[in-house]
C-alpha cells in the first residue's frame, strides 16, 4: 500500500525522491519521510505526518547535496500516524523503508531482545533492527538471512552506513520495479516514479536481492548468485500519469474510458470476432471448463458480478463470483475442470493473489485480467488478459472497472462462439453492440453539468440507497461503493425486490434513492419498486433509457442514457454513477483523488 522510491546517481537525490513520492502518493498519504546519504557519508532522516507537501516544506532548507537516498509515503498499518512510526527507520548501521506486513514481528522482537531499542510501534522498525543484528559487513548475506526469518509480505529498500551510495532491495508479494538510466539507478513500488527517467525497467523478482549503484544494477538470488533481470518497456507515456488540464485525476480517468475501451477491444478483433491468439490464450481453455469461478476484490469484484449476470445465462454453466479475501479461507468447489478468472487492476492485490494460488493448488486453470504488465498475478497465472487502460492514479477506480468489464464481455463472447452458443454472425453482433457502448459513454460524459447539478440533492444527506434488478443491481453495487469511498456518504445497494424484506424501513422523507431501470424484462417490476420508495417520501433519481416511458411523479429526477442493448447499459451507467460520486465529493470540498483511510493498491491483508 505504501509508496517507496530509492535513487543513487549523479543528480540531487532530494529532488528525485520528492518528485517520486509526489507520483506515488496515491499509494498512501498518512505520513512521508526521506533518508539522504550526505557527502560525508552520514544518513540524514527527515520525517513528518501528513502528505508529501509537508515533507517538501520540511526539506526546503536543506542545502547539502545528496546523491543517494530513500523516500517513503505511508499508509498506516502497524501503529498510528505519528512521526515515530513514519519511515525510513534507522537501526544502527541500517536505514530501511518497508511496504507490507511482517506477521511474526512480535516473535522477532523477543528473539532479538529488541524491546528497549524500539522507538516506534511498527513491524518495519523491528525488521530494521533484526537486519542490523544480522549484519556483519556483507549486505547480501545479511538480507538473505533476514528473509529466512521474516514471515509475511514485504518490499524492503535498505541503505547500509558503510556502503554509501548503494541501495539494496528485496521483495515478497509487495511490488518493486527498478531501472538503470543515464541519470542513475532507481527502485520504486510503482512505474509512475520511474517513467520521467526511462521507459525500460524490470520487475524485481521475488526473493532476489537488487544492489543499486550510481552506474549499474546487480541482481542476486538468495544463494548470492548473480542473475540477469528481464527488461520490459513501458507502453504509455508520462502524460498518461499527469492531470493534463483536469482538476483531478478521477475526472480525467472517467473521461479516458472511451479510449481505454477502444485500446482494450479493437486489437483483439479479427473479422469482428474476439481473438486471443496474440494473448496466448487457447480456445481449449474455454472449451474444456465445466464452470467459471471469478475471484476479485472491491470494484474488480463488482465487474465480475456484472459479467456473471451476462455470462451464466449465455453459456448455461455455473458462474460464481467470490470476494477474494473470503475465497482463500474457504474450501471452494473447484477442480481441474474449473476456469478461475482473477481480476486485479494492479496485479498485486494480495488477497486476489492468494486466491489465485489456492485455485492453482486445486488444479484449476487460471486466467487473470490485469492492467499492469509483469505484475505478480500476471506472471503467476496460467494465462493473462491485459487491459489497456494506462495508469490509474485516483484511488477510486473508474476506467479500470470499464476495461475489466470489456475484457470479461469479450471472454464471454469468445466462449459462446467456441462452445457453439453463438454463430459467427451472433458473435459479430455482440461485439458491434459492445463497441456501440463507447459512443453511449461519450454521450453521458457530455451530460456532466446535468449530473453535477443533481448531486446537490445528495451532498447534505447522511445516507443514500441504490436499487436495481438483474444487471442493474450489479451496476448499483459499484455506484454505492464509489459514493461512499470518496464522498463519505453512507450508501448501500439493494436488489429492488428485496426492499419489502426489511430495507424499506430505512426509507424516510427525502432520503436519496438512485434507481437504475435499464433492463426491459424487469422494467415494470422496477417501476413498482420505485413507486414503493416514492410513497414513503424518498427523493428518487432514476437512471433509464431515452425511449423508456415513465409516468409523471415516478421520479424526482430522470437521467436518460442512449437506447442501447440491455446487456451493455453498464457502460454509460458507469459514467453516470462515477460522475455522481465525483461531484458529490467535490461538493463537500473533500479530497477526490485521495480519500481518507484508503490507498490505491491493497498489498497487505
Amino acid at each position: 500500500m505504501c509508496g517507496i522510491i530509492g535513487y543513487t546517481g549523479p543528480l540531487d537525490a532530494k529532488n528525485i525522491i520528492l518528485e517520486g513520492l509526489s507520483q506515488l502518493e496515491y499509494r498512501g498519504y498518512d505520513s512521508a519521510g526521506a533518508a539522504l546519504c550526505t557527502e560525508r557519508s552520514h544518513t540524514r532522516l527527515i520525517r513528518c505526518t501528513g502528505k508529501v507537501a509537508n515533507l517538501k516544506e520540511a526539506m526546503k532548507d536543506i542545502k547539502e547535496v545528496s546523491h543517494c537516498g530513500l523516500g517513503h509515503t505511508r499508509w498506516a498499518t502497524h501503529g498510528g500516524v505519528t512521526v515515530e512510526n513514519t519511515h525510513p527507520h534507522r537501526a544502527g548501521r541500517v536505514t530501511l523503508v518497508h511496504n507490507g506486513i511482517i506477521e511474526n514481528y512480535h516473535q522477532l522482537t523477543c528473539d532479538f531482545h529488541l524491546e528497549d531499542r524500539l522507538l516506534s510501534e511498527t513491524d518495519s522498525e523491528v525488521a530494521a533492527w533484526v537486519l542490523d543484528s544480522l549484519y556483519q559487513g556483507d549486505p547480501v548475506e545479511a538480507i538473505s538471512r533476514l528473509v529466512n526469518l521474516v514471515k509475511g509480505s514485504y518490499s524492503f529498500c535498505i541503505m547500509f552506513e558503510d556502503y554509501p551510495g548503494e541501495i539494496y532491495a528485496i521483495r515478497s508479494v509487495s511490488p518493486l520495479v527498478a531501472a538503470y538510466t543515464h541519470s542513475g539507478s532507481l527502485v520504486a513500488s510503482d512505474l509512475t516514479a520511474l517513467i520521467p527517467y526511462t521507459r525500460t525497467y524490470f520487475v524485481v523478482p521475488e526473493n532476489h536481492i537488487v544492489r543499486l549503484t550510481s552506474y549499474q544494477i546487480h541482481l542476486y538470488d538468495l544463494k548470492k548468485q548473480e542473475t540477469q533481470p528481464q527488461l520490459m518497456e513501458v507502453n504509455w507515456n508520462m502524460d498518461a500519469a499527469m492531470k493534463n488540464g483536469f482538476p483531478h485525476f478521477m475526472l480525467k480517468e472517467i473521461f479516458e474510458q472511451p479510449e481505454a475501451l477502444k485500446n482494450t477491444i479493437l486489437p483483439r478483433l479479427v473479422k469482428g470476432i474476439p481473438d486471443f491468439t496474440d494473448d496466448g490464450i487457447p480456445d481449449s481453455l474455454f472449451a474444456k471448463c465445466n464452470q467459471i469461478h471469478i475471484a476479485a476484490c472491491g470494484t474488480a469484484m463488482h465487474a465480475g458480478m456484472a459479467a456473471r449476470a451476462l455470462i451464466e445465462p449465455l453459456l448455461r454453466i455455473p458462474v460464481t463470483v467470490s470476494i477474494a479475501s473470503e475465497f482463500r479461507y474457504e474450501e471452494p468447489l473447484i477442480d481441474e475442470t474449473t476456469l478461475v478468472i482473477i481480476i486485479s487492476q494492479s496485479g498485486e492485490t494480495i488477497d486476489t493473489l492468494a486466491a489465485m494460488r489456492l485455485a492453482k493448488n486445486y488444479g484449476a486453470s487460471t486466467l487473470s485480467v490485469v492492467n499492469v504488465k509483469g505484475s505478480t498475478i500476471a506472471r503467476e497465472s496460467d494465462y493473462v488478459f491485459y487491459t489497456h487502460a494506462g495508469p490509474e492514479i485516483a484511488v477510486a477506480s473508474t476506467k479500470a472497472y470499464s476495461v475489466q468489464l470489456a475484457a470479461l464481455y469479450m471472454i464471454g463472447c469468445r466462449m459462446a462462439a467456441i462452445r457453439g452458443k453463438y454463430s459467427d454472425s451472433q458473435a459479430k453482433d455482440f461485439m458491434t453492440k459492445l463497441l456501440d457502448s463507447i459512443p453511449a459513454m461519450e454521450t453521458m460524459l457530455k451530460q456532466k453539468d446535468t449530473i453535477k447539478h443533481l448531486v446537490t440533492h445528495l451532498i447534505n444527506k447522511p445516507d443514500a440507497f441504490f436499487i436495481g434488478r438483474g444487471l442493474d443491481y450489479s451496476f448499483s453495487l459499484e455506484g454505492a461503493l464509489k459514493l461512499k469511498e470518496i464522498s463519505y456518504i453512507h450508501a448501500e445497494a439493494y436488489a429492488a425486490g428485496e426492499l419489502k424484506h426489511g430495507t424499506i424501513a430505512l426509507i424516510t422523507d427525502q432520503v436519496p434513492v438512485i434507481a437504475i431501470a435499464t433492463q426491459q424484462k424487469v422494467f415494470s417490476k422496477m417501476i413498482s419498486n420505485i413507486r414503493e420508495v416514492k410513497a414513503r417520501g424518498a427523493f428518487v433519481i432514476l437512471l433509464t433509457k431515452e425511449g423508456a416511458k415513465i409516468e409523471d411523479g415516478v421520479a424526482d429526477i430522470n437521467v436518460r442514457i442512449p437506447d442501447i442493448d440491455d446487456h451493455f447499459t453498464v457502460f454509460p451507467i458507469a459514467v453516470v454513477l462515477q460522475l455522481i460520486a465525483y461531484y458529490a465529493s467535490l461538493g463537500k470540498n473533500l479530497d477526490v483523488d485521495q480519500p481518507r483511510n484508503l490507498a490505491k493498491s491493497v498489498t497487505v491483508e
